[in-house]
């Protein structure tokens, strides 16, 4: 291996959607009682990423943070070091419907509690849903954050959108309320590599979930974990096209992960309309294991802010107003 093939590096995220707030989005009945898998899966997560040495970004929801049940797993993630990420506080994948100050008081409430329950105050923000507006953008701003990282330039939001709705029971009223759920077209057209929004006087760096460079096709976890069912030799030759295809064209990756890549089917069965939940754990793990031993070949796997970091200052500007939806 290269000293400049050394120096690349790739993040990796954990957007950590609990039980409750999938059966939300999905409109499935009981999610206000929310159902918790954190108690058990945070460890089952934070082995696994010991384990390989690994240091990550967590994105915790707020009100998670809240509930006793779940504080335990949520100190262990920042006592064993890994970087801690704003999901917002109520997980509704409709943040453009909000106005600024409903924004405001969204981060805040997020911040605080997330602070109290992992010791580290959030500096890096994701969207719930890939939920993204020049509101959003700009409140983050404002509060002093130092990234956000809700774009996800995918060519097939539309189609995921599809199946999502096709396997739920929300009202059309709900249907219309998340109708930029996984993103919008002008999501899909947006920059795979990082850049900066130019927020009126000022900057913020956006650090987008990386897909597949000029084809703009998903490469996260749950989309190979999904493809894996119809062939796991095939779906891990689509990732290690894609990391080719990043490394060609300059993309330092930034990988998602999903609290659902190490839960199977044989630990939740609320949760079946999700792709790739008729695998069992071990299954996915497995998977999971080999993604990331095919980055770890040609990268320096690193949390977001560390990947903001080495991101140096000679990135792409784009003008909130005229590109952001």
């Amino acid at each position: 291996m290269t000293s400049e093939t050394r120096k690349r590096v790739a993040s990796l995220s954990l957007d950590l959607d609990n039980q409750w707030s999938y059966m939300k989005t999905h409109g499935d009945e009981g999610w206000s009682e929310y159902p918790t898998y954190l108690d058990w899966s945070v460890p089952r997560i934070l082995e696994f990423l010991d384990d390989r040495d690994l240091k990550i970004t967590f994105f915790i929801v707020g009100k998670d943070a809240t509930e006793e049940k779940n504080l335990s797993a949520l100190r262990a993630i920042g006592d064993a070091g890994h970087e801690i990420g704003n999901h917002s506080f109520n997980h509704e994948p409709w943040l453009h419907l909000y106005s600024e100050e409903e924004l405001d008081e969204e981060l805040q409430r997020a911040e605080e509690v997330i602070e109290a329950a992992t010791g580290k105050m959030p500096r890096g923000f994701r969207g719930p849903g890939f939920s993204l507006s020049p509101s959003t953008l700009r409140v983050l701003a404002r509060r002093g954050y130092d990234y956000d990282a809700t774009v996800f330039p995918n060519l097939l939001n539309p189609l995921a959108r599809a199946y999502f709705f096709a396997t739920s029971s929300l009202s059309d009223e709900e249907k219309e309320q998340r109708k930029e759920l996984f993103g919008t077209w002008r999501d899909a057209l947006r920059p795979v590599s990082p850049f900066n929004w130019k927020i009126d006087d000022s900057h913020l760096f956006e650090l987008p979930v990386t897909t597949m460079p000029l084809f703009k096709t998903p490469i996260h976890l749950s989309y190979i974990l999904y493809a894996s069912r119809y062939s796991r030799f095939l779906a891990i030759s689509y990732f290690r096209f894609a990391l080719f295809m990043c490394r060609m064209t300059g993309v330092t990756p930034s990988i998602l992960l999903h609290p659902l890549d190490f839960i199977g089917c044989d630990d939740v069965g609320e949760l079946a309309f999700f792709p790739g939940m008729d695998m069992r754990a071990e299954e996915k793990m497995a998977i999971v294991d080999r993604v990331i031993e095919e980055m770890r070949k040609h990268y320096e796997l690193v949390t977001m802010a560390e990947h903001v970091s080495a991101s140096g200052s000679d990135l792409r500007t784009l003008e909130l107003e005229t590109t952001a939806s």
